[in-house]
């Protein structure tokens, strides 16, 4: 798990298309050649870089929480690493399941 959370702790991420056709938005860290999924530790900050972000016209985005530890068997299962960011968008910290 990461430095800083408890794997029954709730982190916040940002869905597409919930309700539809759901999954996690992930990003892709081009120096790191490594996908991601954008995860924050309060529901504002991720409110804030939701609305900062550049996301693709006509799809639905919705903040949602998720246990720690469900966050990171899906991303494990998906081939995506953990990234904690802040309201900014700036990676606090790179989780590698």
């Amino acid at each position: 798990m990461g430095k800083s959370i408890e794997k029954d702790q709730w982190v916040w991420v940002i869905v597409q298309d919930p309700g539809g056709n759901e999954h996690f938005l992930g990003q892709v860290d081009k120096q790191e050649d490594v996908s991601f999924i954008l995860t924050f530790l309060k529901k504002d900050d991720a409110i804030d870089c939701l609305n900062i972000l550049t996301l693709e016209k006509g799809k639905k985005y919705e903040v949602q929480g998720i246990m720690f530890e469900d966050l990171v068997s899906e991303a494990v299962s998906n081939d995506f690493k953990v990234y904690i960011l802040n309201a900014s968008g700036e990676i606090l910290e790179r989780i590698n399941p």
